[in-house]
C-alpha cells in the first residue's frame, strides 16, 4: 500500500465520508484507494468550487470539509475558498500534491511548479504541512483534526510530494492528537457571575462561535433577562424568542441598545467591521463592562474587555449558568429587545425591506430550510435584519472575506452533507456566473438544491455605491445569459418570474421536483 492509498484509510479513520476534488496527473496516486473506500468523491468543475463545496458541507454538518487539488494552479484556484473559510472560522482540509522533493524551489520549470507553494499556503491557511516521510502523515492529519475541534477552526493545508506519494506505507496507523478546547477559568467565571447579579441592563452579543451553544445561550439570556444581538453568522439561534435581536450591530438602533447597556457578554464574535461597522462610519463603541468569551487567544487580545475568558462557548456558558444557579434577573429584557427589533426593522429603507421580503418568503414557504447566500441584494438586506428558523441554516459569503460565486457550490456542499434538508441557494446574476458550471455537480449528485437567481442585470449594489459618491458607473452592467436556456443545457427544470409575487408557488414546485431546480426572478 502506497502513502497515497494509505491517506484514504487515514481519512476514513477520522470520519471523513466526502471529498471534493478534480483529479490531475499530480494527484493520481491520491485516488488509488478511493474506489475501494467508503468515501464519496464529488467532482466540481473548478477547484474554487471544490473549496466552496467543502465550506458549505462543513457549515451545514459541523464536520470538516475536505478537498483534493493538484499542485500549482489547482491549489491557487482554491485559495479564494480558503480565504473565506479562514474569515468565517470554517473547518476545511485541503490536501494537495507538490512536485518531487529534489526539484522544489529550484525553478526548473516543471509542470504546475510554484516557487514556494508551502510558503504561499502558510499565508492563507492556519497551518500548512509538507509530508517528507510517510510516518509524518498520521500526525499531520491528527494535528489538523485537533485544530478543528480544539481551537478556532479554519483551513488547513497538507501537501505530499510526488515522490513521497508512492512510498510504501502499510504499517501506518491513524493517530489522535489530545487537543481539547480550553476550559473556562473558575475565578473569571465567578467574577462574571458577580457582575451578572448587579447588572441592571445586561446584553449578550452572539457571533458564529456561539452556534454550538444554543441551549446554554438561551438559558443564560433568560436568567439574565438580556436581549441577544446576533451577528450574521449566528442567525438562526433563538428563532422567534422574545429576547432575540436578529439585526446587524451596524444599525443605529442596535448601537443604541449596546450603548445603553451597563454589562455585556460577547460570545464567539470577533467584532469585525462587516458586522459592527458595515458603513465605515466609526460609530461602533465597545460596550461598558464587556466580557468576552472566545476560543482564540489572539482574537481575545484584539479588543478591550473587562474580562476575557478563553474557552469554548458552550463550556463557558454552562459554567456561567452553574455559577448563577436558579437566579433570574428582571431588567426589562423583553421590552428592550422588542423595541430594538422594531426600531431596526423600521430603519431599513423601502427597497431594502422589499429585498428582505424575498428572504422571508423563502423561509416561510420552506420552513426549516438551509438558505445559502451569495453577494446579492436580498442577502445584504437579510444580513442587516433577518430571523432564520433553523440554527446554522443561514450563511453566506457577503461578510468577512466577501467573495462572489460562493452560493451555488456551497449550497451543493450543504445538500450533500444534510440530504434530508431543503437547501436553497440565493444568488445574484453576477455572482451566479462566477461558478455557474457547478450546476452540473448538482445534476451529477442528484442534490435537490433550489437555485433562486435575483437577476437585476449586473452589479446593481456596486452601481448604486458609485452613484452615491459621484462616480460615473463603469463595468457594472455585464449582460447576463439566458438562465433558463443554461438550465435546460444542464437538464435542470427552471422557470422565470417577472416579480417576487410568484415566488411561493415556484418554491413549492421546486421542492416537489426533488431534483435541482432553478427559479429566476427578473428585477426592474
Amino acid at each position: 500500500m502506497t502513502l497515497g492509498e494509505k491517506l484514504i484509510d487515514l481519512l476514513e479513520a477520522h470520519g471523513v465520508d466526502t471529498v471534493f476534488g478534480i483529479p490531475g496527473v499530480h494527484t493520481v496516486e491520491l485516488y488509488r484507494g478511493l474506489a475501494g473506500s467508503n468515501i464519496r468523491h464529488v467532482t466540481p468543475r473548478h477547484e474554487q468550487g471544490a473549496g466552496f463545496m467543502a465550506d458549505g458541507y462543513a457549515r451545514a454538518s459541523g464536520r470538516p470539509g475536505v478537498a483534493f487539488v493538484i499542485t500549482g494552479p489547482g491549489l491557487t484556484n482554491a485559495i479564494t475558498a480558503m480565504g473565506q473559510a479562514r474569515a468565517d472560522s470554517v473547518p476545511m482540509l485541503v490536501i494537495s500534491a507538490v512536485n518531487a522533493t529534489d526539484t522544489l524551489g529550484k525553478g526548473f520549470g516543471h509542470l504546475h511548479e510554484l516557487p514556494d507553494q508551502l510558503g504561499l499556503m502558510r499565508k492563507v491557511a492556519l497551518a500548512s504541512h509538507r509530508i517528507a516521510r510517510p510516518d509524518e502523515l498520521p500526525r499531520a492529519l491528527a494535528d489538523a483534526f485537533a485544530l478543528f475541534s480544539g481551537s478556532r477552526p479554519g483551513p488547513v493545508h497538507i501537501e505530499i510530494p510526488l515522490d513521497v506519494m508512492t512510498v510504501p506505507a502499510d504499517g501506518l496507523l491513524p493517530q489522535l492528537a489530545n487537543r481539547v478546547a480550553p476550559e473556562p477559568d473558575a475565578v473569571q467565571v465567578a467574577e462574571v457571575a458577580d457582575l451578572m447579579r448587579t447588572a441592571s441592563r445586561p446584553l449578550i452579543l452572539a457571533g458564529g462561535g456561539a452556534k454550538s451553544a444554543e441551549a446554554s445561550l438561551k438559558a443564560l439570556a433568560e436568567a439574565l433577562d438580556a436581549p441577544v444581538v446576533l451577528t450574521t453568522n449566528a442567525r438562526g439561534l433563538l428563532h422567534g424568542h422574545r429576547l432575540v435581536v436578529p439585526a446587524s450591530p451596524s444599525l443605529t438602533p442596535i448601537r443604541a441598545l449596546m450603548k445603553e447597556c451597563n454589562f455585556a457578554i460577547a460570545v464567539g464574535t470577533e467584532f469585525g467591521p462587516t458586522d459592527y461597522d458595515m458603513y465605515g462610519d466609526g460609530g461602533f463603541v465597545v460596550p461598558e463592562n464587556l466580557v468576552r468569551i472566545d476560543i482564540d487567544a489572539e482574537q481575545l487580545a484584539r479588543h478591550p474587555a473587562r474580562i476575557r475568558i478563553l474557552a469554548d462557548a458552550r463550556a463557558a456558558l454552562r459554567a456561567l449558568l452553574v455559577a448563577f444557579p436558579g437566579e433570574t434577573r428582571r431588567s426589562g429584557g423583553s421590552e428592550r429587545a422588542t423595541a430594538a427589533r422594531k426600531a431596526a426593522r423600521n430603519t431599513l429603507s423601502q427597497t431594502t425591506a422589499a429585498h428582505l421580503d424575498v428572504v422571508e418568503t423563502i423561509r416561510d414557504t420552506l420552513p426549516n430550510s438551509i438558505i445559502v447566500g451569495d453577494s446579492t441584494q436580498p442577502v445584504y438586506a437579510a444580513n442587516l435584519y433577518y430571523d432564520h428558523d433553523r440554527s446554522g441554516g443561514w450563511f453566506n459569503a457577503a461578510t468577512g472575506y466577501g467573495t462572489l460565486g460562493y452560493g451555488a457550490p456551497a449550497a451543493i456542499g450543504a445538500a450533500l452533507a444534510i440530504p434530508d434538508a431543503t437547501v436553497v441557494c440565493l444568488s445574484g446574476d453576477g455572482g451566479f456566473q462566477f461558478t455557474l458550471p457547478e450546476l452540473s455537480v448538482a445534476v451529477d449528485t442528484g442534490t435537490a438544491v433550489i437555485f433562486v437567481v435575483w437577476n437585476n442585470r449586473g452589479y446593481r449594489e456596486i452601481e448604486t455605491s458609485m452613484r452615491d459618491v459621484g462616480v460615473e458607473p463603469v463595468g457594472v452592467s455585464p449582460a447576463p445569459p439566458d438562465f433558463l436556456k443554461i438550465a435546460d443545457a444542464y437538464a435542470i427544470a427552471a422557470e422565470r418570474l417577472a416579480s417576487a409575487s410568484g415566488l411561493p408557488d415556484a418554491l413549492r414546485r421546486g421542492r416537489a421536483a426533488r431534483r435541482p431546480y432553478l427559479i429566476e426572478i427578473t428585477v426592474d
